[in-house]
């Protein structure tokens, strides 16, 4: 069996108990835990970024089909309709992205909530088991989220927005913008008329508009939507600060 020059053999049966060492002696887990913990968050990062990228891919080609589209009168409605298939694609990249991105974040919140908030104010973790489930996701990583969920949680960040402003200027193009046609014709593709057209983007929008606000516990680790803001300071003191 090869060894190091300090005659160290990582496979030794020294070697394959470091882990659990470390968990029993309170010295060596707390050294252990910073790098991890900076590991995860550098991870959570990534993720976020990513997320972000999508983002500004998917509101970059929102600005660029709609200056395409009102730039001309000529210039047909359906190509909002093919902006929206594209936001639907990056929505359906995010998701993905998102998934992983709380897979991350749930592992930094747990060890922020068990260690580092007992740590400033010793009332016990908040959870008794917290290590378990740590090793546990550890071994066996998983998503902390379904489908459902990150695509309900995108569209009420972001993409209930981008998708709202580009059904609304397909609306403000086959009506305002086109004139000198009837609503119907400046809507309709070749096969399909305008009102199907206009009653299949009405179903889409409801759709999207009961995934937003689809009535189911929710999973997702650390979200701060719905909570209420906290205070830092006492009113007197920001009063005094704006003075």
């Amino acid at each position: 069996m090869s060894q190091g020059d300090d005659g160290f053999d990582p496979m030794s049966d020294e070697a394959r108990e470091i882990g659990e060492r470390a968990a029993t002696d309170p010295d060596d887990f707390l050294s252990l835990l910073p790098h991890f913990y900076r590991g995860e968050v550098s991870q959570m990062n990534a993720a976020q970024d990513r997320i972000d990228r999508t983002t500004d891919w998917a509101i970059a080609l929102m600005g660029a089909i709609l200056s395409v589209v009102f730039s001309s009168p000529d210039m047909p409605a359906y190509l909002l309709l093919v902006g929206l298939v594209a936001l639907c694609t990056f929505l359906a990249f995010e998701v993905r992205r998102y998934r992983f991105y709380d897979l991350w974040r749930s592992r930094v919140r747990l060890m922020q909530e068990d260690i580092f908030a007992n740590a400033f104010d010793p009332l016990g973790p908040e959870h008794d088991d917290w290590r378990v489930e740590m090793s546990d996701d550890l071994r066996h990583p998983t998503f902390k989220v379904s489908v459902l969920e990150a695509l309900s949680r995108r569209i009420r960040r972001v993409y209930g927005l981008l998708l709202t402003v580009v059904g609304i200027a397909w609306v403000c193009k086959v009506t305002l913008f086109t004139p000198e046609a009837d609503w119907q014709e400046a809507a309709e593709l070749p096969g399909i008329s305008g009102p199907v057209i206009a009653g299949a983007l009405a179903l889409f929008f409801a759709g999207v508009v009961v995934l937003a606000y689809w009535p189911a516990d929710r999973r997702a680790k650390g979200e701060i939507h719905g909570v209420r803001p906290g205070e830092w300071k006492d009113e007197d003191d920001d009063d005094e600060e704006l003075e």
